[in-house]
């Protein structure tokens, strides 16, 4: 289905009066300079990362390199200790999670956070719990059930029964129900079987064809360069080197470090 469906009900706004090259012009999410941790333990030290509307951005690096501390300084699920985090233009550096989720933004944990005890159609609708966006639940509800075919046959299951890429699935539904303007997805990839792994990136490209703004943290390089626009490569906790998906595929350095030495195309 695609995404705008999901948005239906949504009210018909008034022209903006700006040239629509300034509303381009602003990144869906700008950082700069973030510094963040635990204790006194620096998780990442002074990043700066820009993700466009409407483009898919892959942080990637190695376990341990500081993606999921990012995130969470990001989505404010922890403060972070410096530096500035713009949504749309608008500084969001300390809000809380659920003040962003009503800004537009929805944020896929890693190992997804589901809560078992819950039905699939109850874990979705807690998705829309915070968000200040109108529409219709009922509305988006039926549209995330249509997108994902098997959650809809559980939609009376409790969600710890699912299987893996089925709970991969309703945390990635739970955030549409927020009816987010970007979307964070925490490492996707992460126990899936590589079967599942390739449902998982299908759905995600089929996202950002519809126009979802995502930025895709993954350990896995060559997954998320391979559906990716841009890429942040993240080392101990500072951004060692960026550029497009396909300058980072060919470049001599990731294929080393990251894809065992073997070219994607080889």
């Amino acid at each position: 289905m695609p995404w705008p469906a999901i948005r239906s009900g949504r009210p018909t706004l008034a022209p903006d009066p700006s040239p629509a090259s300034s509303i381009a012009a602003v990144p869906a999410l700008e950082v700069s300079d973030l510094r963040a941790g635990y204790g006194r333990i620096t998780g990442i030290d002074g990043i700066n990362l820009t993700v466009a509307q409407g483009e898919l951005v892959a942080l990637l690096g190695a376990n341990g390199a500081g993606k999921s501390t990012f995130l969470r300084a990001v989505s404010g699920m922890i403060r972070p200790w410096s530096g500035q985090v713009l949504l749309n233009g608008k500084d969001v550096t300390d809000r809380r999670s659920d003040q962003l989720v009503r800004a537009g933004m929805a944020h896929v944990p890693e190992g997804r956070r589901i809560l078992p005890s819950l039905t699939v159609e109850e874990n979705l609708r807690l998705g829309a719990f915070a968000r200040r966006r109108s529409g219709d639940p009922d509305a988006d509800l039926d549209g995330v059930l249509t997108r994902f075919g098997a959650l809809r046959e559980r939609s009376n299951q409790k969600a710890g029964t699912l299987s893996g890429g089925e709970q991969q699935m309703l945390a990635i539904g739970r955030a549409l129900m927020a009816r987010p303007k970007i979307l964070l997805l925490d490492e996707p990839s992460l126990g899936l079987s590589p079967l599942l792994v390739g449902e998982v990136f299908a759905l995600i490209r089929d996202l950002a064809s519809e126009g979802l703004t995502i930025l895709l943290v993954e350990q896995n390089v060559k997954q998320g360069l391979g559906c990716a626009d841009r890429g942040y490569l993240l080392s101990t906790g500072s951004v060692v080197m960026t550029g497009s998906a396909q300058e980072l595929l060919a470049d001599p350095a990731v294929i080393d470090s990251y894809l065992g030495g073997r070219s994607p195309e080889a």
